[in-house]
């Protein structure tokens, strides 16, 4: 018999990672998206199935079928009620477009019912199979040992078989767009099976991190509207963690390796000399390292397991002689995510460790360490993470931006870290729908700024004030108004006058955008012009010129003009804003800070990512007026400026002056005259 042919033929040595089955799936389903859309769920995916198994002929079967209903959910969306089985739809006792309850509801949508979720985790609990608390044994790949049900039955006992999920940032930087995701899959899972979520900061790189980190995370997650039931740190159970170190060296599956990290690097390195020493040597250096007596990087303590991804022997204790935040100057020996993370969900009683796909490979160490040890094991399940384009989260790459004055700070408005979309108007309500509308799968989602903008936009709509604001002032002055000034009740939304008004004043000297005068118009300009009048929103009144003034360079600085009410006048082709009496304030205008939807793809950038940086990206406009009515709005206000876009108050705002980020324009054909 030929060995080799046979291995071959038996798929010996052959290796399929989840990114081949991904990547493969995704393959695959480009040559029926079409058919796949028009069908929708109705399409067969066996066909899928059958061309993935003849690519990758030792792929695992349950691995291959979860990756493409995953692939198949994240190009349609949830099932609507056409999808669905009638017996298996459930008629709503509220059918409302807006349910504050967190229940499923119906909305009427292009003539047909579909089922819309009010939050991430109802999503996932309709769509997702996860398991039940005490049925981690029942997850595929879960490891089952002669003490997994004596463990589940007293974690179930210790958490009245309570879902319990967490939060694991770690405090090195701020929290970023991808972050809301997955804040919303954890505390939403959470929520929505009435379990408990909590904050836990993982606190394993004490020269990383910085108490201002900690609480800025805190800030972020409570601005989101969730509430942490408890708040922990990694570095709490360190003294935990080391016992279970000195344990596992005890069993026989750590060693303590002088191989330097240069050596341990990639995914074919040397194998380590020292795998094999002497349980008692190991235990000594161990000892050694936490008392400090071996220098930074001259010895590590390392798993006997190998990663998904080939990786042999991870790195479970590494010396660093840095003071922590938590426990100060106690310990020179720090864990790795790869020994922590397991063991302190196990700990904390974890019943879904929800974490993104990087960490899949990651699944088998999980279990491995946990059952090592014969401590309760979590089962951990991953979801695609979040990216958008035309932008960097890295935090070195953000203080790079702020050391070569790119950008203001870690909260500069043209970032998409939390802090910064927060200061720029972003409402929390619209982020937590924009991850709801993404919805929760395996694949990893890149999208273009629009799509939140999209979101925040459909929230403005409904709770900014219109509060009139113009930000390149012409001076008009009318000489007929039969009034010194005249007080006016503006509505504070138009569509909803149930929402209140505030007052404003009209007198013969106003202000109106520059850019809705010309000298001469033409077909397409309906706004004012000598020979054109235009009407002021809010009061009812046309405006005609009746001389230009202009400076010695020929720009024009003020018109003079008559006004008369509507009913005495032709109806004008247009309504503009303006304000009487305002009050001076700033506006900062944003573009996107990169040029390219990439730019740390050196194939879109060559010259590197900091070469992509729009430069012109923030506008200043120091002498925008507003109406006074304005007065007294606090930071994070927000408002809609009508024909403008939505606006929020700045953290530089002062007593004196006023300061606004353009959060979004409106929604406005760019066309229009």
């Amino acid at each position: 018999m030929n060995t080799a042919e046979f291995e071959a033929e038996a798929g010996v040595g052959v290796f399929v990672t989840p990114e081949d089955v991904e990547n493969t799936v995704e393959e695959v389903m480009k040559k029926y998206r079409d058919e796949i859309v028009e069908k929708r769920y109705k399409f067969g995916s066996g066909v899928i199935l059958g061309l993935v198994r003849k690519k990758l002929k030792w792929a695992d079967g349950k691995m291959v079928k979860n990756e493409v209903d995953l692939q198949i959910l994240d190009l349609l969306g949830p099932k609507m009620a056409d999808d669905l089985n009638a017996a298996n739809v459930k008629k709503p006792k509220d059918i409302s477009q807006k349910s504050s309850s967190g229940n499923v509801s119906m909305v009427e949508e292009n003539d047909r019912k579909v089922i819309e979720e009010t939050s991430v985790g109802e999503l996932m609990k309709r769509t997702l199979n996860f398991h039940k608390p005490g049925e981690n044994y029942k997850t595929e790949g879960y490891v089952i040992t002669p003490m997994t049900m004596q463990l589940m039955k007293k974690h179930l006992e210790r958490t009245g078989g309570k879902v319990l999920t967490r939060f694991p940032p770690e405090p090195n930087g701020l929290l970023h767009i991808g972050h809301a995701k997955a804040i919303n899959i954890n505390f939403g899972y959470a929520q929505a099976n009435g379990g408990l979520c909590c904050l836990r900061y993982d606190d394993t790189n004490p020269e990383k991190e910085e108490e201002e980190f900690v609480r800025s995370i805190r800030d972020m997650v409570d601005w989101l509207g969730y509430k942490p039931f408890k708040i922990t740190h990694a570095s709490d159970n360190f003294d935990q963690l080391y016992a279970w170190a000195v344990d596992l060296i005890h069993r026989g599956h750590a060693y303590v390796c002088h191989q330097q990290a240069d050596e341990m690097k990639g995914f074919n390195p040397p194998p380590s000399p020292w795998r094999e020493r002497p349980i008692a040597e190991s235990l000594k250096l161990f000892d050694d390292m936490r008392n400090g007596l071996i220098d930074e990087g001259q010895a590590t303590l390392r798993m006997k397991v190998t990663l998904e991804e080939g990786k042999v022997d991870p790195v479970a204790y590494r010396i660093k002689f840095s003071h922590h935040h938590q426990t100060g100057d106690k310990w020179c020996i720090y864990p790795t995510y790869d020994f922590t993370h397991c063991l302190c969900d196990s700990i904390e009683d974890i019943t879904h460790s929800l974490c993104t796909k990087e960490f899949q490979n990651r699944r088998s160490s999980y279990y491995w360490l946990c059952n090592a040890l014969d401590v309760y094991c979590p089962v951990q399940w991953e979801y695609g993470r979040l990216n958008m384009n035309y932008g960097v989260i890295s935090k070195r790459k953000i203080a790079r931006l702020i050391s070569e004055k790119l950008v203001k700070s870690y909260d500069d408005p043209r970032l998409y870290t939390l802090t910064a979309l927060r200061r720029r108007g972003f409402p929390a309500a619209a982020i937590n729908n924009f991850v709801l509308k993404l919805g929760v799968t395996g694949a990893q989602i890149v999208v273009d700024p629009q799509m939140v903008e999209a979101c925040v936009r459909d929230e403005l709509n409904l709770s900014a004030p219109r509060i009139m604001a113009v930000l390149e002032p012409l001076k008009v002055t009318l000489t007929n108004l039969p009034f010194r000034y005249q007080e006016v009740d503006v509505s504070n939304f138009p569509a909803d006058l149930s929402k209140g008004t505030h007052k404003t004043m009209l007198e013969a000297t106003l202000y109106i955008e520059r850019s809705d005068f010309r000298e001469v118009g033409d077909k397409d300009f309906r706004r004012l012009t000598p020979h054109q009048p235009v009407g002021l929103t809010n009061v009812g009144y046309v405006v005609t010129v009746t001389k230009v003034l202009k400076d010695g360079t020929g720009v024009v600085t003020e018109l003079i003009g008559t006004a008369l009410p509507l009913d005495q006048t032709a109806k004008p082709k247009a309504f503009i804003h303006w304000v009487s009496q305002p009050i001076q304030c700033e506006v900062r205008l944003y573009e996107k800070l990169f040029f390219h939807k990439n730019p740390e793809d050196l194939r879109e950038v060559p010259n590197g990512w900091i070469t992509d940086v729009n430069k012109n990206s923030l506008t200043t406009i120091s002498s925008a007026l507003i109406e006074q009515a304005i007065r007294g709005a606090k930071v994070f206000d927000k408002f809609q400026f009508p024909r403008v876009g939505y606006f929020s108050v700045d953290s530089d705002s002062s007593d004196e002056k006023l300061v606004f980020n353009l959060t979004v324009s409106l929604k406005e054909d760019s066309g229009k005259n």
